[in-house]
């Protein structure tokens, strides 16, 4: 575009000319140019603010130079795995509290198994606490402890059948003998624990102890319980009473009248496999036996 300045003439005196010898009086023209500056430029410039010298670069930002640039992939992967993890952790905590606290998980129905000297009624009553309870909150600690009045029962188990079901294993104690007292006889565990009473001697098919119910904490007691509770239950059958003199001299009586030496209550697995193996042995009429004798289960001899 062309340019719209006008050069303007001003006569002007050049005093080197007048010492060339020209004469003062003549003037000389000289031409000069000058842009002419628009009233509003001049007075933004006026209004501006003057600023020291390095101004201009001291206001910059620190950061007017600093290239951005995209975050890492693996970065981005990293950050929205921790977030979908921690939204399902809640979503799960969430489901988890509704099922522990949810109603609809109430106990409603008490199942027994494995009872044969405490009825099922007896149990179910002694859990009768925990109906309405939701399932995920019962515990066998809770159970254990509501079935303790019932001495019969050694430990419990459960298993949860959603949605209002609970079972009941339980484990009963094993009675190993009987022991007079009055006129009846009490059934004991190896432990001692009274678990019943029978007046019917021949109603249940455990050796008779000759001792008192207030003997079960001697060491005599206490080695025979151990050797009964050893033996096989069909042996245990067949056995008609037990006795000690000492811990280190058990002895037991068939209900046919023979004799079995035990000896102490040492190796009393081997020495009921010991007596299993003798008692098994077809009967020789010419060669009758009246003893067992196992107190040396490597070596068992009869008599």
């Amino acid at each position: 575009m062309a340019s719209t300045r006008k050069p303007t003439f001003k006569p002007t005196t050049d005093p080197r000319q007048s010492k060339a010898g020209r004469p003062s009086g003549d003037s000389v023209e000289v031409i000069s140019a000058q842009r002419p500056v628009e009233p509003e430029v001049k007075a933004a410039e006026a209004d501006r603010p003057s600023k020291p010298a390095g101004a201009a670069q001291a206001g910059k930002s620190p950061t007017d130079n600093v290239i951005a640039f995209p975050e890492p992939r693996k970065r981005r992967q990293r950050r929205l795995v921790l977030w979908t993890l921690s939204i399902v952790a809640v979503v799960v905590g969430s489901l988890i509290a509704g099922a522990i606290f949810s109603p609809a998980l109430a106990v409603r129905t008490i199942t027994v198994d494995g009872t044969s000297l405490v009825t099922p009624d007896a149990v179910q009553k002694a859990l009768s606490g925990l109906e309405g309870k939701p399932l995920p909150q019962v515990s066998e600690q809770e159970i254990n402890e509501l079935l303790k009045p019932l001495v019969q029962v050694r430990s419990a188990t459960m298993e949860a059948r959603p949605p209002s079901e609970l079972l009941v294993h339980v484990d009963e104690r094993v009675p190993v003998a009987l022991l007079k007292q009055g006129d009846s006889y009490v059934m004991v565990d190896v432990d001692g624990v009274q678990l019943g009473a029978t007046q019917d001697l021949a109603a249940v098919p455990l050796p008779l102890i000759d001792a008192g119910v207030g003997t079960t904490s001697t060491d005599s007691f206490k080695a025979i319980a151990a050797v009964l509770d050893t033996l096989p239950a069909d042996i245990l059958a067949r056995m008609s009473t037990a006795s000690a003199a000492s811990p280190d001299a058990v002895e037991l009586k068939l209900v046919d009248g023979k004799t079995v030496v035990w000896g102490n209550a040492e190796d009393r697995e081997l020495k009921a496999k010991a007596l299993e193996a003798l008692l098994r042995m077809p009967a020789d009429p010419k060669v009758p036996v009246n003893v067992y004798d196992v107190s040396v289960p490597r070596h068992p001899f009869t008599k």
